[in-house]
This record gives structure tokens, C-alpha cells and sequence, in this order.
């Protein structure tokens, strides 16, 4: 062969080499899903989850998130392996711990979210903790157990950039969007006044901590499902359910309902932070002549009236009123006698200028009163419906974290659920300081937060009027328990 030849194919030889190199290069970077065709995911296109607190509502939250199609359970963790086992048994891949700081050090790096499902005390540890390593956070309602951890998650999500909802499922529901338009429209006016109301605690309230001790479940971790909270000798039936109504776990009937009845019309009507409040509470009777009134335990039923200042919503001052254990505001007299009002146990109602609106739980079920007018009036609709509604509120927080912070929308971020929860946590407030004791001039107890109007100052995160409530904006943690340690 000629070395004109030679060199002619060595060339043609080494154009082939390069064009395939290219086309190797450029099959190599198309996206997997591309190559995998409809319904193929990436490794980058699922998100990973921790997540803390795996039985009861923690158990419904996963399985919520992986009918996404779009997320991996990867770890689960649970100081009570008895709650925990079902949840494990459904996810046997998912590595599981015990103790959520354990599998923080070790997994951070193999995780891209955390679910939070624990009890109120909590909540705001382990989620402030998560936002620091750059994970996506889901929280069940409320957010936190205090003023102050609710300040503190809305500015550390803003802060580290991540993907933040909370699980008021509601808040994904056709209802507020419904309501907004109606509102925006004018139908009802301007609202100056709102009534929210439960049925609930279907738990034990007002009541004394019990004196008899027992022992701890053998699959109960009791010093980490303490956590934050003082530490005391385990009690019965307190876990997994009745911790609700325990100040140093829980937050009530306010905390557990009040995120799903007042988020429409923190949505509908921009509200923010309260400026004042005031309480009412039920009690007890310890014995024939006596009430007793225990300040470790909520009231078995309260009244809360909050002020929020003037929104671009509304033409003036906003009254909220908060009403649980059974308590429930007048019937409007647009109601029919034998009409639902709300949903019979729950509901919300707003009163405007040129008439009303309520809804059931989880804003579920709007309707302009009286019922008749339902019929007639058509809005067009404005705000985009979340799919498949409060069933769809997982997968909105599973898409948005996938996509990335500011990329997509949620219904329920830190933004919103903070002040939302604030709003409760400061009624909260005047609740408990109407069991704070004091000794007047003659030694005699008395009861000064009864029957007085608390003033909030907003920047500096304090009662202005009664000082003795503030304790309770920020509490003291347990030692090594501190929040942001």
C-alpha cells in the first residue's frame, strides 16, 4: 500500500474515532428519563427523605409521599420502635434510627428532605437542625411550641433556601382559593369579624399530672421523646397520644385544629401578627365547692380574642375569635334551623360588610350564606387549584423540593405557617396567664392575667402589660436540648 493510501485511512480512521467520540460523549449527557421513556425518573429527579417521628400521622405523611411516584423513603427514625414497626415493614429498604442526631452525622449526606412528625416540643429542633444541613422540610401542624422557634423556622427557611410546608393539608384545598375569589369579588364585603371553633381536645385537659409512675415501654426511648421538654418520670397513656394536652409537649386544642380552621383567613384576608389578645377559660371541679385550676395542663375548653392590624385586604382592624371544647359562636341568623353549622363540630365563619362565608375543617366546603345563594353565584376563578387538593399538599412539597427554593410554589411555607402558628401560640398566651398566681398586699393568691387585654409588641417579641407570660415566648430547654445547639 502506497503511503498517500496509508495516510488516507489513517485520516478517514481517525475522523471515525472522533465523530464517535463525540456521539458516545453526547448519548452519555442526555437525561436518563429521556432515555428511559414515559415515566422513567432520574436519580435527580427523586427526592430522598428522612423521616423523624414514623407512627401514627407520621405513618399517613410517608405513605403520602411516596404515592407521589416522585420521592424515595430512605431512613426512617422513632424513639418507640413499637409505633415505628408497621411504618418499617412497608418500607424494609429505609434504614431505620432511633435517635434523629444519629442519623443526621451519619446520613446527611445520603438524604435530600426530612419529615418532621413528632410531638409539638420538638418540632422546631429537629427542624432547624435539618435546615442547617440544606435539606427540604415538611412539619406537621403546628410548626412550633413556641413564639419564638416559629420566628426563628420562618427566617432560617429564608436564610438557607429551602423547600419549607407545613402539614395543614388544608391549606391545599379548593376551599381558601374559593373563598378568595368570592372575597376579592366583593360578595361579602369587608370582613371585620371572624369566628373558628373545634370540638376538640378529644384528650384530657384540666386535669393534675398523675401521681402514679410506671414504667417506661420496653421499645419506648423515653429520655429522647422527652427531647427539649424538663425532664419527669413516665406516666401512663401519656404516649403516644395524650401529650396534647400538656403544656411542656403539647399545645392544646389551638395547637392541634387551630392551624386547619384559621389558615383561610390568614389567606384570604393577608393577615399577619396580632397586636393584642385576650382569654377565656373553662375549668374543672376538684370536688363539690372547689374548681380547680392546674397550670401544667390546658383548659378543657377556652374562648381567645385576637386583634390583627388593618391588611390590603381589609378597611380596618380584624377580630378574631378562637372558641374549642365544644364552645361555639351564635348561629348566624342566616342559617336555616336545622342548617350545619360548619361542619357541626368545626368550622369557621367570616362576617363582612355585605354578608358571610364558612367552611368546614380544613377549609373544605365553602359556602356563602344563607345556602341559597350557592345556586346563583359564579366567580371566575383566579388562583390555580392544587391537584388532588389537601391529598395533593405531599406531592406539591415533594415536586417544589425536586425543583429547588423559589422554584415552585407551596401552600403552606414557613412565610405563611409561621405567623399563621404565632397567631395561636400568642393566644396560647393568654391562656396560660390566666393560671399565672400572685400574692397580693394581704398574702392572699390571686389570678392578675384573668380578665385583662395582653398588648403584644411584635419586634421585640413580648407582652407589654404583663410581663409574667413572657416566660412563655421562649421556654427553657432541656440541657444539651437547646434549640440550634
Amino acid at each position: 500500500m502506497n503511503k498517500d493510501k496509508t495516510d488516507q485511512n489513517a485520516s478517514s480512521r481517525r475522523a471515525f474515532l472522533k465523530s464517535s467520540a463525540i456521539a458516545t460523549a453526547a448519548f452519555m449527557i442526555v437525561p436518563r428519563h429521556v432515555l428511559g421513556g414515559k415515566g422513567f425518573l432520574a436519580p435527580s429527579d427523586r427526592l430522598l427523605i428522612a423521616s423523624i417521628g414514623v407512627g401514627g400521622k407520621g405513618e399517613s405523611d410517608i405513605a403520602s409521599f411516596a404515592k407521589s411516584g416522585k420521592a424515595d423513603i430512605a431512613f426512617l427514625c422513632d424513639v418507640d420502635k413499637r409505633r415505628a414497626a408497621n411504618t418499617v415493614k412497608n418500607f424494609p429498604k429505609a434504614k431505620f434510627y432511633t435517635d434523629w442526631r444519629e442519623m443526621f452525622d451519619k446520613e446527611a449526606k445520603n438524604f435530600d428532605a426530612v419529615s418532621v412528625s413528632t410531638p409539638d416540643h420538638n418540632h422546631a429542633i429537629q427542624t432547624l437542625a435539618a435546615m442547617q444541613l440544606g435539606k427540604h422540610v415538611y412539619v406537621q401542624k403546628p410548626l412550633t411550641h413556641d413564639i419564638y422557634e416559629a420566628r426563628a423556622l420562618t427566617a432560617a427557611a429564608k436564610k438557607y433556601k429551602v423547600v419549607t410546608q407545613m402539614g395543614n393539608q388544608g391549606a391545599s384545598n379548593d376551599g381558601p382559593r374559593q373563598m378568595k375569589e368570592w372575597y376579592d369579588a366583593g360578595l361579602i364585603g369587608d370582613v371585620h369579624t371572624v369566628y373558628a371553633w373545634t370540638d376538640r381536645p378529644v384528650w384530657p385537659q384540666g386535669i393534675p399530672w398523675s401521681a402514679n409512675k410506671a414504667d417506661v415501654p420496653r421499645d419506648l426511648d423515653w429520655d429522647l421523646w422527652l427531647g427539649t421538654a424538663p425532664y419527669k418520670e413516665y406516666v401512663e397513656k401519656l404516649v403516644p397520644f395524650n401529650w396534647r394536652g400538656w403544656w411542656d409537649y403539647g399545645t392544646g386544642a389551638l395547637g392541634d385544629m387551630g392551624c386547619h380552621l384559621l389558615e383561610a383567613p390568614f389567606s384570604v384576608l393577608n393577615l399577619k401578627y396580632a397586636s393584642e389578645v385576650q382569654a377565656s377559660v373553662g375549668s374543672v371541679y376538684v370536688d363539690e365547692f372547689k374548681r380547680g385550676y392546674f397550670p401544667d395542663s390546658c383548659p378543657p375548653s377556652s374562648h381567645v380574642t385576637l386583634k390583627f392590624p388593618k391588611t390590603n385586604k381589609t378597611k380596618g382592624d380584624v377580630v378574631v375569635h378562637w372558641m374549642d371544647g365544644g364552645i361555639q359562636p351564635e348561629r348566624p341568623e342566616e342559617l336555616q334551623a336545622n342548617e350545619t353549622f360548619g361542619d357541626g363540630g368545626n368550622g369557621t365563619l367570616f362576617i363582612g360588610t355585605k354578608g358571610k362565608m364558612m367552611s368546614s375543617t380544613y377549609s373544605a366546603n365553602p359556602r356563602l350564606l344563607p345556602l341559597s345563594k350557592n345556586a346563583s353565584i359564579k366567580v371566575p376563578e383566579r388562583f390555580a387549584r392544587v391537584k388532588d387538593g389537601a391529598n395533593g399538599h405531599y406531592a406539591q412539597w415533594v415536586e417544589a423540593s425536586i425543583a429547588g427554593y423559589g422554584k415552585q410554589e407551596v401552600s403552606s411555607p414557613f412565610e405563611i405557617a409561621g405567623p399563621l402558628t404565632e397567631a395561636l401560640l400568642m393566644a396560647n398566651l393568654a391562656i396560660r396567664g390566666v393560671d399565672v398566681q400572685a400574692k397580693n398586699d394581704q398574702g392572699k393568691i390571686i389570678y392578675p392575667g384573668r380578665n385583662i387585654k395582653l398588648l403584644w409588641d411584635n419586634d421585640n417579641m413580648r407582652i407589654t402589660n404583663f410581663d409574667a407570660v413572657n416566660q412563655y415566648v421562649k421556654r427553657t430547654y432541656r440541657k444539651g436540648w437547646e434549640l440550634g445547639a
